[in-house]
């Protein structure tokens, strides 16, 4: 997808000319970091911490830092990569909303409990365009991804003389639909947002905000954040 203009003014330009040197860490130039269950982008969270530890501590010492990661985690996983996603999916966001109490500088978009789409955003770096790209930019290429991987699901029942491959090919298909039908949900309500423009007043503070960028010019209420428990 080609981007315009206004595509290139939601850009962090510090962002943009830091990635263009070579082995730094730079921040996302969009603001978006999708968090997803599977590894479909290799933008995501997990691509980003990864990538994080490599320039930052040596790529001779990688899996190692990432075995010590998943190690103090604790969560379930076959590798250290799957340990720290399930630890973004499920967790993350909970122990920055306490460790913040309740005032966090990190917002994760949440389509609900399919985990259909997640995606965090910085405070700091919200602007009027944020929901809208993040609708477009990552919603909508979720979407694309679970359609492709329905079919290819479809043609492995389909055409696959391995029982069991067929059978697990199912219960993935199953899953997606759900998750493609929960994210198609969302985007009724997140475009109506996206559309209002919404910005935010950093003096007004996280409550106020996080009120704010969820509720729309008729002042209704559209659960698009994690919920502040």
């Amino acid at each position: 997808m080609q981007r315009g203009w206004k595509d290139a003014e939601r850009l962090d330009w510090k962002a943009v000319r830091c990635a263009l040197t070579t082995d730094r860490f730079c921040p996302d130039a969009d603001n978006c970091i999708p968090v997803t269950d599977e590894e479909y982008f290799p933008d995501d969270v997990v691509g980003r911490l990864v990538e994080f530890v490599r320039v930052v501590y040596g790529a001779d010492t990688l899996e190692e830092n990432l075995d010590f990661i998943a190690g103090a985690l604790g969560n379930k996983g076959a590798t250290s990569r799957e340990v720290i996603r399930n630890y973004f999916l499920n967790d993350f966001i909970k122990d920055h909303n306490k460790t913040y109490q309740k005032r966090p500088i990190y917002w994760m978009f949440d389509s609900g409990k399919m985990n259909g789409f997640k995606a965090l955003v910085y405070m700091h770096r919200w602007n009027t365009d944020t929901t809208g790209n993040v609708r477009v930019e990552y919603l909508h290429r979720i979407q694309r991804v679970y359609e492709s991987e329905i079919s290819r699901m479809q043609d492995v029942i389909d055409n696959s003389p391995n029982a069991r491959e067929a059978s697990a090919a199912q219960k993935r298909k199953d899953k997606l639909a759900k998750q493609l039908k929960e994210t198609r949900d969302y985007d009724a309500k997140i475009a109506h947002l996206a559309l209002a423009r919404i910005g935010i007043d950093l003096d007004d503070g996280v409550k106020v905000n996080y009120e704010k960028v969820q509720t729309g010019p008729d002042g209704k209420k559209l659960a698009i954040l994690t919920a502040l428990k």
